[in-house]
């Protein structure tokens, strides 16, 4: 599991909790967010996202 962090933002998609507020349950791999999805904060597309390492 890994997480993604908005390059505009900060904020930080976890694979392993999700974004269940936006739609998205918890164990999503990034792949498989829907290209459409958008930052909840900035509202960037997936893009602007990169892998953090933990």
């Amino acid at each position: 599991m890994k997480r993604y962090k908005c390059q505009i933002c900060g904020w930080i998609y976890d694979e392993v909790l999700g974004a269940p507020d936006e739609g998205i349950a918890p164990g999503t791999l990034w792949c498989d967010v829907p290209d459409t999805w958008v930052c909840p904060d900035c509202g960037v597309s997936k893009i602007e996202f990169y892998m953090e390492e933990i």
